[in-house]
């Protein structure tokens, strides 16, 4: 059997401005993850791994827009530069304040990767990312 990877995370986006700016830029984050193809070039990054609460707080969104994602791969930590470029440009597009992923791989153990805005917000812009990377290992010595 093939090696699985397990890729899961979340984008959060927390609204500043005025109540019309605060849904246009959450709805400009459902747009966006809304255009994404059903299918990718491997590795994929598709919108059917994506969970955008609904933009009230009846619909998961009190504050804060915590959009999640996960997906199972075919060793996709042989890839993960080329999927880390993926999520990057995704993310350029889009207003954030931070995004955490998680990549559990059968033999290289469980990674997290945190991405912070260096500013108040990361607004969509091809300017490069100005965040702050951060690469941690979990597993048990043998």
């Amino acid at each position: 059997m093939d090696t699985e990877s397990i890729v899961y995370g979340c984008i959060k986006h927390l609204p500043f401005g005025t109540l019309a700016e605060r849904k246009r830029s959450c709805e400009h984050n459902r747009r966006t993850l809304n255009e994404l193809p059903q299918a990718d070039a491997w590795p994929f990054l598709c919108r059917e791994m994506f969970a955008v609460p609904g933009s009230d707080l009846m619909g998961g969104t009190y504050q804060t827009q915590v959009i999640h994602f996960g997906m199972s791969y075919r060793a996709v930590e042989y890839e993960w530069e080329h999927w880390v470029g993926k999520f990057e440009a995704l993310l350029k597009g889009m207003y954030w304040v931070n995004a955490v992923v998680h990549l559990e791989t059968e033999l290289a153990g469980v990674h997290t990767f945190v991405w912070e805005c260096a500013d108040l917000c990361h607004e969509p812009s091809d300017q490069p990312l100005r965040v702050r990377c951060e690469w941690a290992r979990e597993g048990a010595v043998s």
